[in-house]
């Protein structure tokens, strides 16, 4: 979009020019409808009329772009958001003295003329010829707001507006032809109110009421008389008599306006002398625009709104028709966002990790049975300073919507579905498993085709350390998070019902792709998956089996004009995942993770909770993710690279030796949600029975407890051996947190590049190691 208007800071050969069309126009026109054709001038003159006569009869007028503003769903302030900052208001919103300066400046017989001010041009014509070059131009206000018409027409496209704007005869001809039609439909208080919300006033200002909150930071309507004539001025040429960057060129043009004024009897010379004697008077106000400015460090969710714009067909059938509504403005959105949720989760994060650490964390918050996001935030703030360790990547979302390139793996978090898959099944809670300590991936294994997957390369998976041996049940084995004993349950039930069930639960990695169907991905969270993805799947436990697609957006109202009206919104759809019975059972489990397991340090004392931790290989990635049955959410605390390994690390001014999913994210994940559900109804969970283990009683007691120690592995506070919290990422890349930090060696090697990432967008998902 040009920062100045077509005519202003043009060379006197171009100025020449345009007014030699100007005035060829007119006498053409004329000389078309008056006069017969004679001689060679008669003969341009018929060549314009037939032209003039072939054009379409209406303009089409286009809604003005204006600030869109983006609400959270108490109807709080979270942004405002624009391509042009304007404001469209009505002519009683506009100072009579800028009324009149523009009038004044710009076209001063414009309530005595038409469409085309042939005495103007005239007197135009006499006074360049005198002076030798273009000391006067002839446009009328009403032409200049026809070819704005065009200009706004023709948005950010440069081709679009180097035609709106090019100096030919044919333009000319065609600003004309709507000028009259304009002049005869609208009348001159309705022109000069369009020209006045059109016009660009420089330094991102379009119409009177963003130029003079701009400039001023008042309203259009209280406007003085100095003021109005500064304003008035600069739409000539919004570069050169730009009041911020130039006071003196700009003081000298208010004056011209001054004086103009009262050559024309809108004010009288006193006035004016007085007038021009004052100060500029500026009071600039930066704009606040785009969604950097969000309160409550909402700016991420703020641009996931923006992409659910761009991206989903509610709001236009095409990309193209989208982004136009969106540039388009004028828009009201209401959303989902809790300020509250907003708060606690923002306040959570700034208490755990600092913005400077060499990791980040990003917590996401949606309601079960609704798939409302109520709260997105992260460590690391939008911007695209490094060197203030800001980031334009969300990394609550997957790619498509602004988040990291591949996701992040998500460890043991990903065992809750294997489990549900088997429940599905027809597998029993008490499933038992011999779990050895290590052992080959069971081989082959029934995938959703003819084709099988085969343990080719004789990959193994071991738990957490030697002493961690079976037998298991299913409760024991979630709550220690035993790699083994669900590598053996995902080969016992296939992998298809599994992919199945994530199917249901809309789980996608964070480039859009399908899950793998291999044991590692699918039983150790190898894959990259999203916060938001990981909540909304987490939600389906909680709501008792329905899973609900997260939505952001709750209304639209656009303004056009003084008229407004409802858009339609993107709905969430909900459906069946899983069996009630399914739910409760993992509803059960978890709970048990949360009491007791891995995940202790993220358990609410005011309501029930559940909940999963994971911590991926060589501690790129931690995770706790959780629920309560009325808010679900999602934590993940690592390297966005995927290059800085939680180990003798400092997050959040605390020196860390290893980090576990319980021990950082979990603590995020308690004190985000506590503060979220603070004054909340505190509802239960449906829980089944699902019987204890009298095998673990006599292990707790033959060897002293270790194992109940070992049930806090994640949270860094183990006894001699674990309770074997680790996900293996496919042949045991699995490093200990118990015995002073023990790390087996892998039993095979990645290829070279395997893994990979972008910028801050986080790596390709490079294995789920423990829990």
């Amino acid at each position: 979009m040009p920062k100045k208007r077509s005519g202003g800071g043009l060379s006197p050969t171009q100025q020449a020019a345009k007014f030699l069309g100007v005035s060829v126009l007119s006498g053409a026109v004329l000389a078309g409808i008056a006069l017969p054709a004679v001689g060679a001038l008669g003969l341009a003159a018929k060549g314009s009329v037939e032209s003039f006569d072939e054009l379409p009869a209406n303009l089409k007028t286009p809604p003005l772009s204006q600030r869109t503003t983006i609400l959270d769903a108490d109807g709080g302030l979270i942004a405002t958001v624009y391509s042009r900052n304007r404001t469209v208001v009505g002519l009683k919103d506009i100072s009579p003295y800028m009324q009149k300066a523009i009038v004044a400046i710009e076209d001063s017989r414009f309530y005595q003329h038409g469409a085309v001010d042939l005495k103007g041009v005239l007197r135009a014509l006499n006074k360049n010829a005198q002076s030798g070059g273009v000391a006067e131009g002839a446009s009328t206000l009403t032409q200049q707001y026809v070819k704005n018409v065009f200009v706004e027409e023709a948005g950010d496209d440069p081709t679009k507006v180097a035609q709106a704007t090019q100096q030919t005869l044919g333009r000319k001809i065609r600003e004309l032809k709507y000028a009259i039609q304009v002049e005869e439909e609208l009348g001159k208080k309705a022109i000069l109110e369009n020209y006045l919300n059109i016009t660009f006033f420089g330094q991102q200002a379009y119409g009177i009421e963003a130029a003079a909150q701009r400039y001023f930071s008042k309203p259009a309507k209280d406007l003085n008389l100095q003021e109005s004539a500064l304003l008035a001025g600069i739409v000539q040429s919004p570069t050169r008599y730009n009041p911020v960057n130039d006071e003196a060129e700009a003081t000298k043009r208010r004056n011209v306006v001054l004086q103009r004024m009262a050559e024309v009897g809108d004010i009288s010379q006193a006035e004016a002398d007085r007038a021009k004697k004052t100060p500029l008077g500026l009071k600039v106000s930066q704009p606040r625009n785009g969604c950097i400015t969000a309160v409550n460090d909402a700016g991420f969710f703020c641009k996931y709104v923006e992409k659910v714009f761009l991206t989903d067909p509610a709001f236009g059938r095409t990309r193209e028709e989208r982004a136009k509504l969106w540039n388009q403005g004028g828009l009201t959105i209401r959303t989902t966002l809790d300020p509250q949720a907003q708060e606690a989760v923002q306040a959570s994060l700034k208490d755990h990790v600092d913005r400077s650490d060499e990791v980040a964390a990003a917590a996401t918050l949606v309601e079960p049975g609704t798939g409302k996001i109520v709260a997105m935030g992260q460590s690391k703030p939008l911007g695209s300073d490094v060197k203030k360790h800001e980031t334009e990547y969300n990394y609550s979302v997957d790619a498509a919507m602004g988040g990291s390139n591949f996701g992040f793996p998500t460890g043991s978090t990903f065992k809750p579905f294997v489990a549900a898959a088997a429940l599905e099944e027809g597998r029993p809670p008490t499933q038992e498993y011999s779990s050895p300590y290590e052992m080959e991936y069971p081989s082959p294994v029934r995938t959703c085709s003819d084709k099988p997957w085969v343990n080719a390369r004789g990959e193994t998976v071991e738990n957490e350390n030697e002493s961690e041996v079976g037998p298991y049940r299913m409760k024991e084995a979630m709550a220690k998070s035993v790699n083994t004993y669900f590598v053996q349950l995902l080969s016992d039930i296939g992998l298809c019902p599994v992919v199945n069930l994530t199917d249901k639960l809309h789980v996608r990695q964070g480039n859009g792709d399908k899950v793998p169907q291999t044991p590692s991905s699918l039983s150790l969270g190898s894959i990259g998956l999203s916060p938001l993805t990981m909540a909304s799947a987490y939600a389906a436990f909680a709501s008792r089996g329905m899973y609900c697609t997260p939505v952001a957006v709750e209304s639209v109202t656009q303004k056009i004009g003084n008229d407004k009206r409802s858009l339609q919104v993107p709905k969430s759809t909900c459906s069946r995942a899983m069996s009630e019975k399914t739910a409760d059972s993992i509803n059960t489990l978890l709970r048990g993770v949360v009491d007791s397991g891995t995940g202790k340090q993220a358990g609410l004392s005011d309501r029930e909770s559940a909940g999963k931790t994971g911590t991926t290989d060589e501690r790129k990635n931690a995770w706790f993710v959780g629920y309560t049955p009325n808010m679900s959410g999602a934590v993940w605390v690592g390297s966005a690279t995927q290059q800085v390994e939680m180990k003798n690390i400092t997050i959040g001014g605390v020196y860390r030796p290893l980090v576990y999913g319980g021990e950082v994210p979990g603590p995020i994940w308690k004190d985000a949600m506590s503060g979220a559900l603070a004054g909340k109804e505190a509802p239960s969970f449906h829980l089944v029975d699902i019987p204890d283990d009298t095998r673990d009683r006599e292990r707790e007691d033959g060897d002293g407890g270790d194992a109940g120690d070992g049930a806090d592995n994640d949270d860094g506070n183990n006894g001699d051996h674990g309770g074997g919290d680790g996900d293996g990422f496919l042949g045991g890349l699995i490093d200990g947190g118990t015995n002073g930090g023990a790390f087996p060696n892998p039993s095979f090697s990645l290829p070279e590049n395997f893994v990979q990432g972008q910028g801050n967008g986080g790596g390709n998902g490079n294995g789920g190691r423990r829990g």
